[in-house]
């Protein structure tokens, strides 16, 4: 194996997805993990829309789908009633191929993640964890503890995915600024019978009680995430058993059986930088927030595909070395953006005086339900939960506008017989669509940049999406749109490509050559 360039620390689904998308670009890697194996308990269960596109350009999203569970419904209840249905089936219909949350524990996500990187010739190195670091400049020497025994691995670049307690961040010096939740979570999985058994997720919010459950694995098993009452909170002694009856009584359920059970914190962070010269961190490592919306872990694999393609380009020369600070800029600004949302939405589902428990018994219960039966409020949340609304536009990755889509917005996906526009995603590279019919100007700076050109049909399918006739859109790796422009301007386009002197993987060896002299 040739020697590593980048070195994976931790492997979660943020890290597995870096190795997943930096393997299909050929750039060698290595992945360690200090635990003995993949987990065997997580919190995270939904995988979104947005993640669900990006396992869609790396050819496994059918096979993640197949593995989890598509949830359809979410039922909210109050004390021991069902007071509204939630129909997720239409809220993203005709905005993604994957209209739906997919139940998928992190721990079985993980394991599926682990058995395609092992199938592309990658093995997670167990038992091994980083002990320090140093950045001459050049290149990384990381220290790494292998069973015991101590060794040293240089590399080009260090990635941080061993989170909240990351010795990546620690190394940097980073601040972790934020704080922790007073309230003490648990999480359980049951064996059981209820609606949440059959595909449905419950949802529960009480005068003083949260709690969601949700499908899992198979047939009978349902995961339970929930706050322990004030009261049994301080006990060593706590199990599930001491709060089964409210929580049957509250999500509909009868337990039979506690397979395992866990308590913890909730923390509400973000590192004030997400890279430090050849170093990053990544995922939990670099933020953290309460669990509304199931977002946590799909923010990290996004920031694993948003910098897993700039580092393949930097290191195989297609790109400079510039473009890997829009990795902090375009992340960070989302991260703080979530954090700062989640934190104003959860607060109130916890507090103690008067307008939180009118939120809780009142607005959620019966005004959410109500606003949601109009269809634009359903895409509202869709695009919100899904991840498909986050936009770079303020990254100097993004320039231009064309119809309704900005420069650094995502490629809106337009649906046909053949797959649709996000079929060409598929090969991880630069790439131009035009919704129509490209002129001679654009088709010969095309040819001499060696980027893929793509004329899709104009219909009223592209017209609904936004996207204007005729336009240029110059398509990132990640499916983002970087630049944007109504007219077809080759020489904005040639301008574009050589401030960060971008190069596409097709490209040929004498357009290569062209490429590191603009």
């Amino acid at each position: 194996m040739p020697n590593p360039q980048v070195l994976i620390v931790g492997a979660g689904p943020t890290g597995l997805v870096l190795g997943l998308w930096l393997a299909r670009l050929g750039v060698p890697f290595r992945i360690c993990e200090k635990n003995s194996g993949p987990g065997q308990t997580s919190r995270a269960f939904g995988v979104q829309a947005r993640t669900l596109e990006f396992y869609a350009q790396l050819g496994i999203a059918d096979e993640i789908v197949q593995r989890g569970i598509e949830v359809e419904r979410m039922r909210l209840r109050q004390g021991s009633r069902e007071v509204s249905v939630l129909r997720f089936g239409d809220f993203g219909k005709g905005l993604s191929p994957y209209p739906f949350i997919l139940s998928l524990p992190q721990d079985e996500h993980e394991r599926v993640l682990g058995e395609k990187l092992g199938a592309l010739g990658v093995q997670i190195e167990w038992n091994t964890e980083l002990i320090g670091f140093t950045d001459s400049g050049e290149h990384v020497d990381a220290r790494l503890r292998r069973n015991g025994r101590d060794e040293t691995c240089r590399v080009s670049f260090l990635c941080g995915c061993d989170g909240v307690h990351s010795t990546v961040r620690e190394g940097l010096h980073l601040k972790f600024p934020g704080g922790v939740y007073q309230q003490m979570f648990f999480v359980t999985d049951l064996a059981a019978e209820g609606t949440a058994v059959s595909g449905d997720m419950n949802f529960f919010l009480a005068a003083d009680a949260l709690g969601v459950a949700f499908p899992i694995r198979s047939t009978g098993m349902v995961r339970v995430i929930g706050i322990v009452p004030g009261e049994l909170a301080g006990r060593k002694d706590l199990t599930f058993e001491l709060m089964r009856s409210q929580y049957e009584e509250h999500l509909g359920l009868r337990v039979r059986t506690v397979n395992w059970f866990s308590t913890y914190h909730v923390h509400c962070r973000v590192s004030d930088h997400f890279r430090v010269g050849r170093a990053f961190v990544l995922g939990d490592a670099g933020h953290v927030h309460s669990p509304v919306g199931g977002q946590g872990m799909n923010t990290g694999i996004g920031d694993a595909v948003n910098l897993s393609w700039k580092l393949g380009a930097v290191l195989a020369g297609r790109a400079d070395q510039s473009i890997l600070d829009t990795y902090e800029s375009e992340r960070i600004a989302f991260a703080r953006t979530l954090v700062s949302t989640t934190d104003k939405a959860f607060r109130p589902m916890l507090g103690e005086n008067i307008a939180a428990k009118i939120i809780r018994t009142v607005l959620f219960p019966h005004l959410f339900p109500f606003l949601l039966r109009f269809s634009a409020a359903r895409r509202l949340q869709f695009r919100l939960v899904s991840q498909t609304r986050i936009n770079y536009r303020g990254s100097p990755l993004s320039e231009g506008s064309a119809g309704r889509v900005q420069g650094g917005d995502r490629l809106p996906w337009v649906e046909s017989a053949d797959g649709g526009n996000f079929e060409p995603l598929k090969s991880l590279d630069w790439q131009i669509h035009v919704y129509g019919r490209a002129g001679p100007g654009l088709r010969q700076a095309v040819a001499e940049s060696g980027i893929a050109l793509h004329e899709l049909p104009w219909n009223q399918h592209t017209q609904k999406a936004g996207l204007e006739r005729d336009s240029l859109y110059l398509v990132r790796p990640d499916g983002h749109v970087a630049l944007a422009d109504s007219k077809q301007d080759a020489e904005k386009f040639r301008n574009f490509l050589s401030r960060f002197k971008i190069a596409p993987l097709r490209a040929t060896s004498s357009q290569l050559a062209q490429h590191s002299l603009l």
